[in-house]
């Protein structure tokens, strides 16, 4: 709650800081792309050695084709991110 108290954000709105909240005034928002990388960090990165940038950048284009075409999800009752918002991969 100190995060959301106006003592602390009117002092980042006076020194121009944007704060990131979602539509009820709270920062959870967040919380989701934490999630997301929490998730991509050990299904892909601590997975592979990956010692170039352009193998990382291959590397997490073809996570995140497995990640919303091919990997069911818990939140999504076991469905893919495709399958739920109707989404087809590049090329298929």
């Amino acid at each position: 709650t100190q995060y959301t108290s106006l003592a602390f954000t009117s002092r980042l709105e006076r020194a121009g800081v944007a704060i990131s909240m979602d539509g009820r005034g709270r920062a959870l928002d967040n919380a989701f792309i934490e999630r997301l990388w929490r998730t991509v960090k050990y299904e892909e990165i601590y997975l592979r050695e990956h010692a170039r940038v352009k193998s990382l950048t291959r590397g997490l284009a073809s996570y995140f084709q497995f990640y919303c075409y091919e990997r069911p999800h818990q939140a999504l009752d076991y469905s893919t991110p495709a399958e739920v918002y109707g989404h087809r991969a590049k090329g298929r």
